[in-house]
């Protein structure tokens, strides 16, 4: 049983440094909270492997300073779909 729920740990750490994802994008992967992934994340795996927690870390970190960046990227897209949808509809009642 350890060895199973350690490889799942193991296993998520390593699709986070192949992909680069979020904490998030993971969670959604992988079927499990964004609790899970962080607990898992920050927690548990520097007690399986040091150097995949390390590199997880980079990652995690990485994605935490761009994060203010992504969000203004997701407003900004949301945006111009609304005015995109505004603009469909208008040529529809004419």
């Amino acid at each position: 049983m350890r060895d199973n729920y350690s490889q799942s740990i193991l296993t998520i750490a390593d699709y986070i440094i192949k992909t680069r994802c979020t904490v998030r994008e993971c969670a959604s992967v992988f079927g499990i909270s964004k609790s899970a992934v962080h607990s898992y994340m920050h927690t548990k795996l520097k007690y399986i492997d040091v150097d995949a927690y390390d590199e997880v870390q980079k990652v995690l970190n990485y994605n935490l300073s761009v994060r203010h960046l992504r969000g203004g990227e997701s407003t900004r897209r949301k945006y111009f779909q609304g005015k995109a949808d505004l603009a469909t509809k208008a040529e529809g009642n004419d």
